[in-house]
């Protein structure tokens, strides 16, 4: 803790990796407001950060401006060097920044496989020749269906599915992009306490069995703490904390922060 009595940001819970996303001193306002004021963090390649605080706190504004949905008004993103700042969205997915949100945009009466099949069209860039051909992209698909646990259920359609099965889903349809970075934007949501534990190992594998680098914004602490290689903790649109799981829970001005939010 500084003198001041604000929480020190360290990186000493970072794995000893080269920085992949970079933000530098990253803002937004919103007329006279500050949505997200000055956060500066590097994350590493590989590595599982997961972003904690209360509601308001700024996270998803923070995953909108990662993945460029809306622009900075101050600071800057880099990805291995490239400036992010102002491409769009599409373009920054086609590097490597896939995003998940706390509300489903499954289609209802569309199937399983159909939602993966329509990611992977979409990903060649929608032509009408490769729209026609569905079938060459079945390998792909049941491939994809299977990493995530959802091969039995490729004919069923989003609306049969449980909570759990549509997170699975929405997981899949990222997938199918190729993200180098997922952002996972309250992947629990809805999901039911039997089905916590089989999506929580699903991300785990991505994670650690496919070296994909991971943010996650998440209000089940049990799970982050048996996930997440750091914990940034957002407070009033700033970064408040920023250490290992184990650090940061015993940060006493974290603990004051939060006393009685559930932290």
């Amino acid at each position: 803790m500084t003198a001041s009595g604000t929480a020190t940001v360290r990186d000493e819970g970072a794995r000893v990796a080269a920085p992949v996303l970079r933000l530098a001193g990253v803002g937004w306002r919103v007329g006279g407001a500050a949505i997200v004021e000055d956060v500066t963090v590097d994350v590493r390649e590989g590595e599982f950060l997961a972003f904690i605080g209360p509601n308001g706190a700024g996270k998803t504004s923070l995953f909108n401006l990662i993945s460029g949905i809306v622009r900075p008004t101050s600071g800057s993103l880099t990805l291995d060097g490239t400036d992010l700042t102002d491409l769009p969205v599409h373009t920054r997915a086609r590097r490597g920044i896939g995003r998940t949100f706390q509300t489903s945009s499954l289609w209802p009466r569309m199937t399983v496989a159909e939602h993966v099949r329509l990611a992977a069209q979409a990903r060649q860039g929608g032509s009408h020749r490769l729209w026609r051909r569905a079938s060459a992209y079945a390998t792909e698909v049941t491939g994809v269906l299977e990493r995530t646990g959802l091969g039995h259920r490729a004919g069923a359609s989003a609306a049969e599915l449980s909570h759990g099965e549509k997170r699975k889903l929405e997981l899949a349809v990222l997938l199918v992009g190729e993200p180098r970075i997922m952002l996972l934007d309250e992947p629990m949501a809805g999901v039911s306490a039997e089905e916590v534990p089989a999506l929580t190992e699903l991300i785990r594998t991505l994670h650690v069995d496919e070296g994909r680098t991971v943010l996650m914004v998440e209000h089940h602490m049990d799970v982050l703490l048996g996930l997440a290689d750091r914990l940034a903790v957002m407070h009033h649109g700033r970064l408040l904390a920023l250490d290992t799981p184990g650090a940061v829970t015993a940060d006493p001005v974290v603990q004051q922060a939060y006393l009685g939010e559930g932290l």
